[in-house]
């Protein structure tokens, strides 16, 4: 299988830059990246694009999961139910979950207990269903917090003087708004990196054991001053591209041996 350099990421990045900054805030970041790996999901296995285009398959963004806190499945793939034109928990094939620490690593730890939580509902409610994890985990040392900021004590007209300047190399904002300067440092990255490599990731076949059957780490550079990238080049030693990939080829695999164990 080819690498390729466009992946779901990659199109969440362009958005950033199209958008001038980054907006923690909106949840159409994580829809971007389920649906993009949805769509490479039908590239590139035949299995589940052969059970999506026979109506066996559907997939939903955004649903409700059971639990004490409010979370929602990302992207959910599943049976279709015919007495339920929603998604049935207990028919999934395909939960992925997408988190994002950017800038506040302080909130790793909150954003691990979800992803552990999530894991934990879908395997408890069908142990055969694959579970993925993406994490976005933001390398740059500063971060100018413009959703929270920023825009709010910002006219309109105001503010759109200044979205010209985001991610655009204007290193002067960072002294022009100090309040909303975040500063990170390199162990607050190892750090993080650390806290998510802890999740559980089951070997292929092993469905009564709990956890998730892929975990993708993406380093990225946003800072909404410069312009916003993937880390491909980076210190951890994660290559992004080949780790996508390989979830990928993951993700086909299980979903062949557990549906179409006689192709």
């Amino acid at each position: 299988m080819a690498v390729t350099r466009n992946t779901p990421f990659d199109a969440l990045i362009e958005h950033i830059n199209q958008s001038g900054y980054h907006n923690h805030r909106k949840v159409n970041h994580s829809d971007i990246v389920s649906r993009g790996i949805f769509v490479d999901l039908l590239q590139t296995c035949s299995y589940i694009k052969q059970d999506f285009d026979s109506g066996v398959i559907n997939q939903w963004l955004n649903v409700e999961s059971p639990g004490g806190r409010e979370r929602n499945i990302d992207l959910f793939v599943g049976e279709v139910d015919p007495m339920n034109s929603g998604p049935t928990l207990s028919k999934i094939r395909i939960c992925c979950e997408n988190k994002s620490v950017i800038t506040a690593h302080r909130n790793a730890t909150n954003r691990f207990d979800d992803l552990e939580a999530v894991a934990q509902t879908i395997n408890g409610a069908r142990a055969e269903a694959i579970v993925v994890a993406t994490v976005l985990v933001g390398i740059s040392e500063k971060y100018l917090n413009v959703a929270d900021r920023i825009k709010p004590y910002r006219t309109p007209v105001q503010f759109k003087k200044l979205l010209k300047r985001f991610s655009t190399g204007d290193e002067a904002l960072f002294t022009e708004f100090p309040p909303a300067v975040s500063a990170n440092t390199a162990n607050d990255f190892e750090r993080t990196i650390k806290t998510f490599r802890k999740i559980q990731v089951r070997q292929p076949g092993r469905t009564h054991e709990d956890g998730c059957d892929a975990l993708l780490i993406i380093p990225v550079r946003v800072d909404n001053v410069h312009k916003a990238e993937v880390a491909r080049d980076n210190p951890f030693g994660i290559d992004v591209d080949a780790d996508y990939q390989r979830m990928l080829q993951t993700v086909c695999a299980g979903y062949r041996a557990r549906w179409h164990p006689m192709s």
